[in-house]
């Protein structure tokens, strides 16, 4: 298979996800448990059903279910949304040597784990909804309990100054399943000291 990159391969997950991502918002623990699980769901019959998925056909006969984290509210976080002074298209390096071109737009602040934090919001250079952001991040259970080149989010800003960021909804990125795509790596901001033991784990 020649490797491909990933965010052609994505854009339907990213579609959907940006939709979904509004009825994760719900206050009520159940239904927020219930739509955290209707999303792993869709994602698991994304990855073994649908044409454009990373896995081979082998994968897709051999795979029975996706691997995650509890789901855990304290994840979910509300960030303070601080637009960085000089913003800029910037290279971020690919798991293939390749690099992709992204607009270095703003920093997500937040608590966890009783220290503040702050993640780079990166946006695709043809990305036309100026609210959307893509977050690539690693964190202290990269290699061990989850995928060593890192984990996305695909997030929208919620408020004028703030946005969502909801852990639980980590995914892996294609090349976690198939080393034939090219995907990129967390930029040097988004590398958390912490573990997340939020989302999905290693494949």
């Amino acid at each position: 298979m020649s490797k491909k990159n990933i965010l052609l391969g994505i854009v339907v997950l990213v579609i959907l996800a940006s939709i979904t991502y509004t009825f994760v918002a719900s206050d009520n623990p159940a239904v927020y448990q219930e739509n955290i699980e209707k999303e792993r769901e869709r994602q698991f019959k994304y990855l073994k059903y649908n044409p454009d998925s990373p896995l081979t056909e082998e994968q897709k006969r051999e795979l029975d279910s996706l691997s995650y984290f509890p789901i855990d509210a304290n994840f979910k976080i509300k960030a303070r949304v601080v637009p960085v002074r000089n913003k800029r298209v910037i290279e971020l390096p690919m798991t293939d040597g390749s690099v992709e071109k992204y607009i270095r737009d703003s920093f997500a602040e937040f608590d966890l784990e009783g220290t503040t934090h702050r993640l780079l919001l990166l946006q695709a250079v043809s990305e036309p909804d100026r609210r959307n952001y893509f977050l690539a991040f690693a964190d202290e259970t990269s290699a061990s309990e989850t995928y060593g080149g890192g984990r996305y989010l695909n997030l929208k800003k919620d408020g004028q100054n703030s946005i969502t960021i909801d852990f639980n909804l980590a995914y892996n990125p294609y090349c976690a399943y198939n080393p034939d795509f090219a995907c990129p790596l967390p930029p040097a901001e988004n590398l958390l000291t912490v573990p997340v033991r939020a989302g999905e784990k290693k494949y």
